[in-house]
């Protein structure tokens, strides 16, 4: 399965992102009232500058205390973004996002993000194609 398709079975494909400036309170509560896991810091939507996920958050909680609530998630979110293309296996995303220890990847196009797959998302998807072929081999062994 390709990530393109992965994202076009997503029951929501709406990108949150808050600007660079954001205050880390402020994230936290698009979080919290989203249910989400993590935001994508982005000037315009489309540009990835980061991702402040929930386990930068608690780093940082851990390291400083409440106090560093009141910060930019320029200062905590995580620069060094991977992304994947649409065209990306479902197997390649989930072994980079396994070995680099991640839950959420932006899917690029060039430097425009095109959406966001979670660990859950490539998951899903894979247990559903594992499915779809147990289906097919079943039917093969008895004759349908």
């Amino acid at each position: 399965m390709l990530v393109s398709q992965i994202l076009r079975n997503k029951e929501n494909q709406t990108v949150l992102t808050v600007v660079p400036g954001t205050t880390i309170s402020e994230a936290v509560r698009v979080l919290s009232e989203n249910r989400i896991g993590a935001l994508v810091i982005s000037p315009d939507g489309k540009k990835v500058s980061g991702i402040l996920s929930e386990r930068d958050i608690v780093r940082e909680l851990g390291r400083r205390g409440p106090v560093c609530m009141s910060d930019k998630v320029d200062d905590v979110m995580t620069r060094n973004v991977y992304g994947c293309n649409p065209d990306d296996s479902a197997d390649l995303v989930l072994q980079t996002m396994t070995q680099k220890r991640f839950r959420h990847i932006p899917v690029m196009d060039g430097d425009q993000m095109l959406g966001l797959i979670s660990i859950g998302d490539v998951v899903a998807a894979r247990m559903s194609e594992l499915e779809l072929e147990k289906d097919a081999l079943t039917g093969m062994i008895m004759g349908y």
